[in-house]
């Protein structure tokens, strides 16, 4: 324990050994489990960024430039063999100080107006530049070699925005090029592997003012050159964005309040919807690599959902009012949520949790005291092996866990009680509880609107079967170039209408995407895999035609 109330910044290792904080006075690293002091650096008091390497063999710290002189090296590589500065460099920004290596420590990047790279660990020379004007963010990947370094350049003077990957050390022709218009920002994310990154892109303002923190978009930009957008279901701001450590998916949240959160596959596709609910984060934990016991959890204004990402149910449901904080523990079984300063100075504390919902510990501090970071001591993957999950006392704890929370309700609506009368919003079920509840979930007049809307549509379909029954076989004589059979008054099903509309829908927005083709526009992926699916689409509604 460091009594001084002075202490900004800590940092663990990767591997767990070492934990190094400054206190206002000096630099101190020592070994963990037995806390003894391996350095001390007691000329760098003002430190306020800890980072180390990740094989633990450099320890970078940053500090603020005093004085309005000459800037000096206020940004230092430490070897932690030795004890002694490694490389100094001149950074006045806090914003992007970190410097970045490889996983294997081949690689050693800081940005000045270009990025510099070390190799080695020889800081004698720079080994490579990657001269790209203007760049404003550059990340390089994890994962064994070839080694690769995405940059992104923002757009000028009404030109696209665009990030681009390449391949060390040839840095002539990038691997993958994305360009984008609605980029003012851009936060760049490798997965674990580094065969894909997404980009998040935002506007500082949202043209069609529907939105106070402006317009985001999601890329996919894979090192092969594939890249495509991501579509989401819901208009809104994107809250946060999770890859699952085995680098096959990603999880999204995002909407307007109540948000959306999905999990996406490399082509962007949904493959799960969690539904809606007021929750503003995702995070798979650490053993997401194996899917079949990975989990992850949505935090949400003080409820937390833990979910079993192999079975896709719902393990537990936490309340934790205040959350500010929330991490994984490395063994992927427990979860640490805090409420921290400055984004409450109140109630500050932690609570230590188990997946399945129970609270095993509690540290509350006092009135006068502030909590400002907590983090779990790091191990190297591997070390924790994959936890067996139990599903035996998800109920009792998400019941135990709903009873306590205490809810505002108005006077005009007490009375009430918990009906979904007081919700401000009707919030969707999770993909899988929809499938199972069906029409459960509704309430008798949605219910007995859908009815009606599915009896008029119904009777809709019966009047107008012959007329589109035409229209699609004059589309698929038209396409196919087969003589039209003779066109009869029967009356299609409305299970098959509704399949040859879908079609005729498919096979227009084929020939759109062919139109634009054709004009020279370059199409995303999923794109040109939606224009090699139109054999099977044509062969599909010729099979329902002549079923009919």
């Amino acid at each position: 324990r460091d009594a001084s109330r002075s202490c900004k910044v800590m940092a663990f290792s990767p591997d767990g050994s070492l934990f190094a904080w400054c206190n206002g006075q000096q630099v101190t690293v020592v070994r963990l489990p037995s806390g003894e002091v391996v350095h001390e650096m007691k000329e760098h008091p003002r430190v306020v960024g800890l980072l180390f390497s990740p094989l633990s063999t450099y320890m970078a710290t940053w500090e603020v430039i005093v004085g309005k002189g000459n800037p000096y090296p206020n940004l230092h590589l430490w070897d932690m063999k030795t004890g002694q500065k490694a490389k100094s460099f001149v950074h006045k920004r806090q914003t992007d100080w970190e410097p970045q290596w490889t996983d294997d420590e081949v690689l050693c990047a800081h940005a000045v107006n270009e990025i510099h790279l070390f190799e080695n660990g020889d800081f004698s020379h720079i080994a490579r530049k990657l001269d790209v004007q203007k760049v404003a963010g550059y990340k390089l990947s994890p994962g064994p070699p070839p080694h690769k370094i995405a940059v992104y350049v923002p757009g000028q003077k009404g030109g696209p925005s665009f990030v681009r990957v390449f391949k060390f050390p040839d840095f002539a022709t990038p691997l993958a090029n994305k360009s984008f218009f609605k980029a003012d920002k851009a936060d760049i994310r490798w997965n674990k592997k580094g065969t894909g990154l997404l980009v998040l892109c935002a506007t500082e303002v949202d043209q069609t003012g529907k939105s106070y923190y402006g317009e985001q978009n999601l890329h996919y930009i894979g090192v092969d050159g594939v890249s495509s957008i991501v579509q989401l279901s819901k208009n809104g701001p994107i809250y946060s964005t999770d890859w699952n450590p085995d680098s096959t998916e990603f999880c999204v949240v995002y909407g307007f309040m109540p948000a959306k959160a999905t999990i996406f596959n490399l082509k962007c596709e949904p493959v799960f919807d969690f539904g809606t609910g007021p929750r503003n984060l995702c995070s798979y934990n650490p053993q997401g690599n194996n899917i079949l016991s990975a989990y992850m959890s949505l935090i949400y204004w003080g409820r937390l959902e833990v979910w079993d990402r192999r079975k896709l149910q719902k393990i537990a449901l936490v309340q934790a009012p205040d959350t500010t904080y929330f991490s994984w523990s490395p063994d992927g079984v427990h979860f640490v949520t805090a409420t921290t300063s400055p984004r409450l100075r109140v109630g500050n504390g932690h609570k230590m949790w188990h997946y399945t919902g129970h609270q095993l510990d509690e540290k509350m501090l006092g009135m006068n005291e502030e909590l400002w970071e907590a983090a779990w001591q790091t191990y190297q993957p591997g070390v924790f092996p994959d936890p067996q999950l139990s599903y035996q006392p998800v109920r009792a704890a998400a019941q135990q866990q709903d009873a306590k929370p205490a809810v505002y309700r108005p006077p005009g609506a007490r009375a009430l009680g918990h009906t979904s009368a007081t919700k401000l919003h009707e919030e969707e079920l999770p993909q899988n509880e929809r499938m199972e509840k069906g029409d459960e979930n509704l309430s008798k007049a949605a219910l007995k609107n859908k009815k009606k809307r599915e009896a008029k549509k119904a009777k809709q379909q019966q009047q107008q079967a012959p007329m589109e029954q035409r229209d699609a076989l004059a589309v698929a004589t038209h396409i196919l170039g087969a003589p039209p059979p003779s066109v009869t008054s029967t009356v299609v099903s409305a299970d098959s209408e509704k399949k040859i509309k879908g079609l005729k829908k498919k096979l227009r927005q084929i020939e759109q995407l062919k139109e634009q083709q054709k004009s020279g526009k370059q199409l995303e992926s999923n794109q040109l895999e939606k224009i090699k699916g139109e054999a099977a689409l044509l062969k599909e509604l010729e099979q329902l035609e002549l079923g009919s």
